[in-house]
């Protein structure tokens, strides 16, 4: 469970001994983190069915008492790879007037890359798909081939999920965030799919350059065209409508030194058919500065924000007057829900934790919905229940993500299904 303690001393799902340092630290830090952590699941996984069967049970991913290694060898496989050799290059397309769907609208596939670093977040993202799986497919990434035994076999034990409905996929990442560096899928004239590849390098002082790469691979194993948007920009930190609205926060200008509002609203319209651009303050003092973890667009006329309080009150009371004073591109006015605020947290006195339940997804007629093991995970749900009446509202447990920056909507990355007449 949670707590509201403003000191905690929860795992990381970040990987820091990965982190450029000075004076060597780096080979002080590798072999700790190898010997104490899953430092190098990703690169150099457990090789045999008894050495993954030892890490499963080590890691609490399994009973010990189960048959496991023999479980593991049951489990059928079906990966599919975006090895460079087994792909073509994606078409680069230089169209414009893309629309941008909202995350309402029917979607195709949600996006998960394993957290095979931090068992830790394997029950998350178990709930997750589990979630999402009954709506729609869930295509999950693994590093590896041998990964995708160890988490069929997991979701098995489960027992709460067709798995019929999820998709592998070998398509190595540097990190679990696909809402930031994943394809942005958008809708040309004709209602097909372009995936849209934005710049993502956010943390200069790590290894960035799969993530970076991913939204290109992707698209070519899907036989999508890229339409390039010269923006450093992440998926979290824009909203649509799918009719005529973008919401951003103004992290985008901080990502893009130098970058003027007039420039900003010319390259997005290079790319993009929209008539309204709605820019709201950053959380300050978080790191992303991402708007996904302060307002959540709902519906074309109405957004959740995050209730006014502790160090960005100002900034939140502004975004609140905003939407209350502005209206979409249809010209209608906003609805205004305000969600609880639950008091950051410095873990390990070191990094401040923000939680955030605007940091939600929605797919298919259900809201996946972060809770934190809090008192106030109640009322966030009684919220999205009166501003999404329509829609099956969905707890998924982030306590520990949040120790990472993000939640539901961090770790996922939906899909947008072509929309044809």
């Amino acid at each position: 469970m949670g707590s509201n303690s403003p000191l905690q001393f929860n795992t990381i799902p970040y990987p820091i001994w990965r982190r450029k340092l000075p004076f060597g630290l780096e080979h002080l830090l590798r072999p700790i983190a190898t010997r104490y952590l899953t430092a190098e699941a990703d690169t150099n996984p457990p090789a045999t069915p008894q050495v993954m069967a030892d890490y499963m049970v080590r890691w609490g991913l399994l009973d010990g008492n189960l048959p496991v290694v023999q479980a593991l060898d049951q489990q059928v496989q079906t990966l599919e790879s975006t090895q460079p050799d087994d792909i073509k290059p994606p078409a680069t397309v230089e169209i414009g007037d893309l629309r941008l769907p909202a995350q309402w609208e029917p979607m195709e596939t949600v996006l998960l890359a394993w957290p095979v670093l931090y068992p830790q977040l394997w029950k998350q993202h178990a709930q997750m798909a589990e979630a999402i799986a009954p709506v729609a497919t869930v295509t999950i990434l693994v590093s590896q081939p041998v990964w995708e035994q160890a988490i069929r076999l997991h979701l098995t034990r489960r027992g709460k999920i067709d798995l019929k409905r999820v998709r592998f996929l070998q398509l190595p990442t540097d990190d679990i965030w696909v809402r930031d560096y994943g394809p942005v899928v958008a809708h040309d004239a004709n209602g097909e799919q372009v995936a849209v590849k934005l710049v993502f390098d956010p943390l200069p002082n790590y290894p960035q350059q799969q993530d970076n790469a991913m939204a290109q691979r992707w698209s070519a194993h899907e036989e999508l065209p890229v339409r390039h948007l010269d923006l450093h920009l992440e998926g979290g930190n824009i909203w649509s409508d799918g009719q005529g609205t973008i919401i951003m926060s103004n992290q985008v200008f901080h990502s893009n030194p130098g970058l003027t509002e007039t420039e900003l609203r010319e390259k997005l319209r290079a790319v993009f058919d929209y008539k309204q651009l709605i820019i709201t303050p950053r959380l300050e003092g978080e790191e992303t500065g991402h708007v996904d973890l302060l307002v959540k667009l709902a519906d074309a006329q109405t957004v959740l924000i995050s209730h006014p309080a502790g160090p960005n009150e100002a900034n939140l009371r502004k975004a609140i007057d905003i939407f209350r004073s502005t209206t979409n591109a249809a010209g209608q006015p906003y609805r205004v829900f305000e969600l609880p605020n639950p008091p950051r947290y410095l873990n390990w006195g070191l990094f401040a934790v923000w939680r955030s339940y605007t940091n939600a997804l929605t797919v298919n007629g259900r809201v996946l919905v972060p809770v934190f093991g809090i008192p106030t995970d109640a009322e966030a749900l009684a919220v999205y229940r009166e501003a999404m009446p329509d829609f099956e509202i969905i707890p998924i447990d982030c306590s520990a993500s949040a120790n990472g920056g993000g939640a539901v909507h961090c770790l996922t990355k939906e899909v947008a299904a072509p929309r044809r007449e």
